[in-house]
């Protein structure tokens, strides 16, 4: 933009007067990031419509947007911002994602404001840098690698930020002084045990470990602050600090066995254990009370959440239980006392082979009643819009139902299809598909469901054949539309409406037509996954063209073969020679046998075709 516009623009909005470095900053070629649609590169501004002109990475270029509008919503990038280098600076940007990542990082916060950025700041610029999905297991590895960059500061608390220092400190002296400095003990507890852990590959620390231990000894003997299992996760990490300077850890007070004598609720008492305790913390309960450890083990079990689950699981399977586990949760199911956590643990261990001989017989009508039950109860408990892990679970699931209805006789299916109905912890599509499932073992099911939702459950009855990366592919956008981009939409509707008269607002107009687009494309998604049957194709036949087939075929009257790959619904990739079971190519040569002929449209020549050969896409992908 020219002064003369940018002084018209403050002229009739004196607002505006505090947003001139940005209105100056906004020429053409400069780069700018908007909330919904990402990366653009301003390509001029129109004087006589007063608009810039926007050529944006994930929507139409020469994208009209009024000045005003763009000061509250666009982000105007300087030159050395990452996203720009990527663009300008491509080959190297790339080079420090895959090999050079705390580099990377640096470079960010070397741009930011005081050099310092959130968490949550970061993983805004790393999407619009790396994409939704793929970041996130890269900025976990790398979040591990920058404890031990000595220019970067990495917090203690997720709402602190990343610093980059205007000198380098080794980590672990940070953390050191840190330490001595906190007076509170669970901090205390909490830097002693990262020091551990840098103490073993540091070897320089070793001279400063006796005075740690001191200091975290009498804290712990002192304090009145931390609660019996704060208090535990402390001894613990002292015992490690005297063996590592091999000081004998029975001469200090308290011991851990102790707050075991002393506790009033073992179960409560692991609310305060970090889950990687787990393990240590049975050993000590058996250690502490060895004629009651069994006992308590399957209490903690039938309360448990989460890793401790697992943990209790495995323990008494370590101790030859693995009948008694069987019949606790065969009692537990009749009882009605298996709860959500264990559900969840069971149905997805149930086909392991190290727990299925102790679930099998678990697996009956009544599993699916338990599971019905829990997920009611915590609907109901959940005063939120939460969603129901264990209902996620059971939809996604798409051979649970057969499974559990093996023994079921139609009456019992009746039953528990009308528990269903009435379930308040399903979403509605993902009731309808489940009930579609119930018709499929019990067509007489459907006189149960009435109106609208029998003939949607009609047409939940058609699978679509998938594979897992595919599915994971709609599923990571389904949870980006529904967690970014809709409520950032709503946003922008709301501040597109503060701006003033509806009929020329092209603004909100673009977010309302925006939002059409992002609600329809959330309810395609949502049929779709629910349709979905995930497969990586080792069922398909080696005698017949099938889902999963690999055929090779030659003309009828010679010439050279070509070769197709018919995959999942999802799967299409015409480049690559692999195309959707649903093509019309596919559905032409489905249930063809070698030698077959059959009349083909490829590359838009209808033509006769023989099948030479038909290979197992799962036998060569392996």
């Amino acid at each position: 933009m020219n002064k003369e516009a940018i002084e018209l623009l403050i002229q009739k909005r004196p607002r505006l007067k505090r947003s001139r470095d940005k209105l100056e900053a906004m020429q053409p070629g400069a780069y700018c990031v908007h909330r919904t649609w990402g990366l653009g590169q301003i390509r001029e501004y129109d004087e006589r419509e007063n608009r810039l002109i926007i050529d944006f990475q994930n929507r139409e270029e020469g994208h009209a947007m009024d000045p005003v509008f763009c000061v509250d919503k666009l982000e105007i990038l300087d030159d050395k911002s990452i996203l720009v280098r990527a663009r300008t600076e491509e080959a190297d940007v790339q080079d420090m994602i895959r090999n050079r990542p705390t580099d990377l990082i640096a470079d960010i916060l070397a741009s930011a404001p005081q050099q310092a950025m959130t968490a949550l700041e970061i993983e805004t610029v790393l999407t619009r840098l790396m994409g939704g999905p793929k970041f996130k297991k890269w900025w976990t590895q790398t979040k591990k690698a920058l404890v031990k960059d000595p220019r970067i500061a990495v917090p203690t608390k997720k709402t602190d930020p990343f610093v980059l220092r205007d000198e380098p400190i080794r980590a672990e002296q940070e953390v050191l002084e840190e330490f001595f400095e906190t007076k509170a003990p669970k901090k205390k507890i909490a830097l002693a045990s990262k020091l551990i852990d840098l103490s073993v590959k540091h070897e320089d620390i070793k001279e400063e470990l006796p005075e740690i231990l001191n200091e975290l000894a009498a804290s712990l003997a002192e304090t009145k602050q931390l609660n019996p299992g704060e208090r535990l996760h402390g001894i613990w990490v002292r015992n490690d600090l005297a063996r590592f300077i091999h000081t004998d850890v029975e001469s200090l007070e308290p011991t851990s066995a102790s707050i075991i004598n002393d506790a009033n609720d073992l179960c409560a008492l692991t609310d305060n254990i970090p889950a990687s305790y787990y393990n240590r913390y049975l050993d000590l309960i058996e250690r502490t009370l060895p004629d009651q450890w069994e006992r308590i083990t399957f209490d903690l079990l039938k309360n448990s959440s989460g890793k401790l689950t697992g943990e209790c699981i495995n323990f008494l399977l370590d101790h030859d239980l693995e009948d008694e586990i069987g019949r606790t949760f065969e009692r537990w199911l009749v009882e009605q006392n298996l709860k959500a956590p264990v559900l969840t643990w069971i149905l997805k261990n149930r086909n392991s082979r190290k727990y299925s001989r102790m679930l099998e017989g678990l697996m009956t009508p009544r599993l699916l009643s338990a599971i019905f039950f829990a997920i009611d109860y915590e609907a109901l408990q959940n005063t939120g819009t939460r969603r129901v892990p264990l209902a996620e679970l059971v939809s996604e699931d798409r051979d649970l139902v057969a499974d559990l209805l093996k023994e079921a006789n139609t009456e019992t299916a009746h039953d528990l299809a009308q528990t269903l109905m009435l379930n308040q912890g399903f979403e509605d599509l993902s009731k309808k598909s489940l009930l579609a499932r119930f018709i499929r073992l019990f067509p007489s099911v459907q006189s149960i469901v009435g109106g609208e939702t029998a003939s949607t459950v009609d047409e939940e009855t058609e699978e679509l054949i998938v594979s897992q990366k595919s599915f994971d592919k709609q599923k990571a956008e389904y949870e980006k539309l529904i967690s970014e981009d809709i409520p950032r939409n709503k946003e922008e509707i709301a501040e597109a409406r503060s701006h003033g008269d509806l009929r020329e607002n092209a603004e909100y107009k673009m977010a309302r037509q925006q939002q059409d687009f992002l609600l329809a494309r959330k309810t395609e998604l949502e049929v779709a996954i629910n349709k979905a049957r995930v497969t990586d194709f080792s069922d398909a036949p080696k005698d017949s063209v099938s889902v999963g087939s690999i055929v090779t075929l030659r003309p009828a009257e010679g010439g050279e073969p070509v070769r197709y790959s018919i995959l999942g619904a999802w799967d299409s990739d015409p480049a690559n020679s692999i195309v959707s079971y649903q093509t019309p190519l596919a559905k032409a040569l489905l249930g063809g046998k070698v030698e077959d002929e059959v009349t083909v449209e490829i590359d838009g020549n209808e033509a006769t075709w023989k099948i030479e050969r038909i290979e197992r896409y799962a036998d060569l992908a392996s």
